[in-house]
């Protein structure tokens, strides 16, 4: 038999503890990000309790206690809540305003996983003062920007790559959703699909490890105990898997609606031009009106998904409160409050399905179970179809339940949902607030970076400049003192009212006697395409393909010439952004 070389063996050994001793940081940092997530997690919950004991005196499912609550009190303290918090997000930091995971994937798709470090404090006591108030909100989108900040930050202390921050942000996030839910394989599946986008192994890792670990702290403090109170699942009879398609068509038509009204309601807010705390305030405000005759609305709502589970609420009620959370989230979230739609989404799908579920049930009484089946199913097919990621909503009701019986209906629901929003809308719950601010996470690295650059970057303030009276001969003077390809026309104000070029000279030089009669403004071009010092550097290549010039004026909001932007200038600085973002990546 051959020998074996012991140098060549240890040389093999020598080259995979080199391998492990590159990503071994990365492991430790994200079991360190694991624990503080998943105590950042816990105290979050117990912020959320110490407020709404401060605020109501009772830190209990408000359904309990509402009956011993004041009317006067359902109103004011609500308001009072909102202007707490709309002070705290419009001084502390305005990111930690609304749901927060679109911030979270702005920062990992454009700013490389950077959020500020102040992000995850001002979150918590936000959204915590948010929900313990009355706000109709949920826990999981803050604890996911709380986590992500978490993740950031230490990655900027550690001065970890690039590509190792954006990693730990979803480390953070992972973390977040795992000990919020109980649900650590949900917690991977969110950082990946929905923040991340990246399945592969140096991601996947790191992500794993913080959501077992922050899973793990959860346990400790919390039980391993399921967010809901789930009955056991069953499927009566192999006819009913006809039936959950059109679930998931109405959970995705639902899901459309709630999406739409939601970003309605926050225009609506927008042109409100008051302070933030009393916008805030006046939002809190609306919310304890509602509160007056639906509490179930308040806070994340978890005491109403657990009636609708365990069949003890009627059609009547579930079918009003589909369209009163809808509105109830719109004006906590529009109006300046600090809070996350999953729970919504989760609560709005239990009603839907609990509705859908009695109809069937009523129609069909001997091939149907239970409504609060559906309702449980139907958790799922909202949450797929406001964030078109399935495969996270599935694995996070699954988790939820621990009972295999759902999952056929659970995949069925989940994938047609998803498959009638992104049809009908292509963005999602997350992905339009950020499609608002003209960033689209899904045209990749390249297309960000050019939304990233702006005009003022790379314009050229060196602009020949002529008054639009001026004579011919004058024109031609410019021309030949400044060796220029192009003159700016002007007015008496400065304002941009055309461009000569060499071309629109041809046609009058050949002109005897008219150099004295013509003026710069009758030669020149007027239809002019222009753009602003703070347009995107995309919008501008794309004017430029457009009308198939090469160079376009820069003006401010009165028209005066600021300079001019060139092709060749933005290539240039955008192949130079590229090459230096992948050096740093290395």
């Amino acid at each position: 038999m051959p020998e074996t070389c012991p140098s060549s063996s240890f040389g093999w050994l020598r080259q995979r503890l080199s391998h492990l001793d590159k990503h071994l940081p990365l492991l430790l940092l994200a079991i360190a990000v694991g624990v503080l997530a998943g105590y950042g997690a816990v105290l979050f919950r117990f912020v959320i309790k110490g407020v709404q004991y401060a605020f109501y005196q009772n830190s209990e499912d408000f359904l309990l206690f509402a009956h011993a609550v004041p009317w006067y009190l359902k109103l004011a303290l609500p308001a009072a809540g909102g202007l707490v918090v709309g002070f705290l997000v419009s001084r502390g930091a305005p990111e930690a305003k609304g749901h927060g995971v679109p911030e979270v994937m702005e920062a990992v798709a454009l700013h490389d996983g950077r959020i500020r470090k102040r992000v995850a404090l001002v979150k918590i006591l936000a959204s915590a003062i948010s929900i313990g108030s009355g706000g109709s909100v949920g826990r999981e989108g803050p604890i996911v920007q709380i986590g992500s900040g978490i993740g950031s930050t230490l990655g900027q202390l550690m001065k970890v790559s690039r590509p190792n921050q954006r990693t730990l942000v979803g480390c953070g996030a992972a973390a977040g959703i795992a000990a919020t839910f109980n649900a650590p394989i949900a917690g991977v599946l969110f950082a990946l699909e929905i923040l991340l986008g990246d399945f592969g192994i140096s991601a996947f890792s790191p992500v794993v490890i913080s959501s077992v670990t922050a899973t793990t702290i959860a346990r400790y403090y919390f039980g391993d105990f399921p967010a809901f109170e789930v009955p056991s699942f069953e499927v009566i009879s192999l006819w009913e898997f006809g039936i959950y398609p059109f679930l998931g068509i109405l959970c995705g038509l639902v899901a459309l609606t709630f999406v739409f009204v939601l970003y309605k309601g926050e225009d609506l807010f927008d042109v409100l031009h008051i302070p933030a705390p009393l916008k805030a305030g006046l939002g809190g405000l609306l919310v304890g009106c509602i509160l007056l005759w639906f509490p179930q609305v308040f806070g994340v709502g978890y005491g109403a998904i657990n009636l609708s589970l365990m069949n003890s609420m009627g059609w009547q009620l579930m079918l009003a409160l589909v369209g009163i959370k809808i509105l109830a989230t719109t004006i906590t979230i529009g109006s300046g409050g600090s809070g996350g739609v999953f729970a919504p989404s989760l609560f709005i799908g239990a009603m839907t399905g609990g509705v859908f579920g009695w109809g069937m049930h009523f129609m069909l009484p001997g091939i149907t179970a239970s409504p609060g089946a559906y309702a449980l199913v139907a958790m799922g097919g909202l949450v797929a179809g406001t964030t078109h990621a399935p495969i996270t909503a599935i694995l996070i009701i699954f988790e939820l339940t621990s009972d295999y019986q759902c999952i056929l209906p659970l995949m069925t629901t989940c994938i047609i949902s998803t498959l009638v929003a992104s049809g009908l809308n292509s963005g999602s719950i997350y992905t339009i607030k950020l499609l608002r601010r003209g960033v689209d996470i899904r045209s990749g690295m390249e297309q960000n970076i050019l939304r990233n650059l702006k005009v003022r970057e790379f314009m050229h303030s060196d602009d020949i400049t002529i008054y639009e009276g001026a004579p011919l001969m004058d024109v031609l003077g410019a021309f030949h003192r400044n060796n220029a390809s192009y003159l700016h026309v002007v007015d008496a104000k400065g304002v941009l009212t055309g461009i000569i070029s060499f071309r629109d000279l041809r046609n009058v030089l050949a002109e005897e006697y008219l150099e004295h009669l013509i003026i710069a403004r009758d030669i020149a071009t007027t239809c002019l395409q222009t753009v602003q010092a703070n347009d995107s550097i995309q919008h501008a290549l794309h004017t430029m393909a457009v009308r198939g010039i090469s160079q376009l004026p820069v003006i401010d909001e009165s028209g005066r010439l600021q300079g001019t932007i060139r092709e060749r200038d933005v290539v240039t600085a955008y192949d130079k952004a590229v090459v230096q973002r992948q050096l740093t990546q290395r």
